[in-house]
């Protein structure tokens, strides 16, 4: 396809999905938000569920999602999202309920709300990025900061002496009867942006099904936290991050 055939409005190869918002993210250029929001709009646009979804938005860089995805909205409290979600699930059982959190919000401050709420079954979808740190608050250490990597808070390298081991806590929940659905995917390439879009699908459509909580992980970057450019920043999480934290599906129901 030639540059004049790409950019004709009937090939619309580079469109905004239709439930992105206009509004000028906030997020660092290279950020991995941007690209799971473009998924998750253009899944509900797909499934045809708008009119009847309902997102959780936490605390941290996850917490404006409900500027550029234009659906319902609630705001939770640091961690709590899961506990909101199970409300807002309970009460509209009609309704596409999930979760938009980070790192330190699911799995620090929000450990309990997230094992509860996975452990119930609550028919809700769990979208989590990991990227490793605490992005919005400075780049301090996170409980799936990797051994040796350096932050705010460990600016020598985070040991497992002084800190402890980096917590892997989506293989618990895909241990939880409650969980139906649990996965690992990443967006740095275009392959895996896709299976991550999969991903994400059939956690919705479980979700809607009532099969139990489905999980999503999405391993990310933050190449601002990390003191690194995007590129580097998805090479060093391709040969670092992932060893931690492989790609794949955990679970399957």
């Amino acid at each position: 396809m030639t540059r004049e055939e790409i950019i004709r409005p009937e090939n619309k190869v580079y469109a905004r999905p239709e439930l992105l918002t206009d509004n000028v993210t906030h997020y660092c250029p290279g950020c991995s938000h941007g690209v799971v929001h473009k998924i998750i709009a253009e899944l509900l646009a797909e499934m045809n569920v708008a009119d009847k979804t309902i997102g959780i938005a936490p605390v941290g860089c996850a917490v404006f999602a409900y500027n550029y995805i234009d659906v319902d909205w609630i705001e939770a409290a640091h961690g709590r999202a899961p506990a909101v979600a199970t409300a807002a699930s309970r009460l509209n059982p009609d309704s596409l309920v999930f979760t938009y959190q980070g790192d330190g919000d699911l799995s620090a401050i929000g450990t309990a709300e997230t094992i509860h709420a996975c452990n119930r079954g609550e028919n809700i979808a769990i979208i989590f990025i990991n990227n490793a740190i605490y992005g919005m608050t400075g780049g301090q250490m996170a409980p799936t900061t990797l051994l040796g990597m350096k932050t705010a808070t460990t600016p020598y390298g985070r040991t497992a002496e002084l800190n402890g081991y980096p917590l892997a806590i989506t293989n618990l929940l895909a241990q939880l009867d409650g969980t139906c659905y649990v996965t690992r995917q990443a967006v740095h390439t275009a392959a895996a942006v896709r299976k991550t879009k999969a991903a994400i699908k059939k956690a919705f459509q479980n979700s809607m099904a009532k099969k139990g909580t489905s999980v999503i992980e999405i391993v990310s970057t933050c190449n601002s936290g990390w003191k690194m450019t995007p590129a580097q920043s998805n090479d060093w999480m391709a040969e670092h991050m992932f060893e931690k934290y492989p790609l794949g599906d955990l679970k399957n129901e």
